[in-house]
């Protein structure tokens, strides 16, 4: 894999070398160059020379070099940085579907509590909207998205907390902006049209631990499938950049 220069070359040519196996896919990011001993007996030069390439590509960002582990082929920037972003997103979204753990579940539990209704029917005519609109083909997804975010409203108004439901709003506004619809995700509208039919019935029957438990079910359910949507389209952005 390694060829040996000639007398007198200079680091320069190690570096070329680097690249070159670089570039021809012998090596790729996050592979160990061999130790500085044994590279520099491969290709016939000193240690110095291979210390003074290794420095240069190093800070070209080409090699990444660890302490106490060795000198390893760095990710590209536009790569690197896609990971990062992406890491943050994964963080911000798992603590947004927090969030609405924090404020759904409980209001499921005092809507079934209270029995407004006309808050209650109000939940129920939103969910009928949504299977109506879950039968249309091809299926609008941006309107199932609306009922969905009415539809969890609907329930914090019939909790009757109005700093809740205001508090709600913001969170769906964020989770909007930030991503796309996970009702997309093949199977998705179907699981949460059942998850929605599970929270309706306890709230109908006055169950507020059992309305509880399907709103937990329900938030835990799309946060799993918001972190596929973002992990799949991780994978397609870093093959795009790779």
């Amino acid at each position: 894999m390694w060829e040996r220069l000639s007398p007198g070359s200079v680091a320069n040519q190690v570096e070329q070398q680097i690249t070159q196996a670089i570039e021809s896919g012998r090596y790729s990011p996050g592979d160990r160059l061999p130790p500085e001993r044994e590279f520099a007996e491969l290709l016939g030069v000193s240690r110095p020379t291979v210390r003074e390439a290794i420095g240069a590509l190093k800070a070209r960002g080409v090699l990444r070099v660890v302490h106490g582990r060795g000198v390893f082929i760095a990710e590209p920037e536009t790569a690197r940085e896609l990971r990062e972003a992406l890491a943050t997103q994964r963080h911000s979204i798992s603590e947004l579907f927090a969030m609405r753990e924090v404020l759904e579940v409980p209001a499921a539990g005092w809507a079934a509590e209270r029995q407004d209704a006309e808050a209650l029917q109000r939940v129920s005519s939103v969910l009928q909207s949504m299977a109506e609109a879950t039968e249309q083909v091809p299926r609008d997804f941006e309107r199932l998205q609306q009922l969905d975010e009415a539809f969890h409203l609907a329930i914090v108004e019939a909790a009757g907390n109005k700093f809740l439901q205001q508090t709600l709003g913001v969170l769906q506004q964020i989770l909007h902006q930030g991503m796309q619809t996970t009702l997309m995700v093949p199977g998705r509208v179907e699981a949460a049209r059942e998850d929605h039919q599970r929270i309706l019935d306890a709230l109908l029957a006055g169950d507020s631990e059992a309305a509880r438990q399907a709103a937990l079910h329900h938030v835990h359910s799309a946060r799993a499938t918001a972190m596929q949507r973002l992990e799949e389209r991780a994978e397609s952005e870093a093959s795009t950049v790779s």
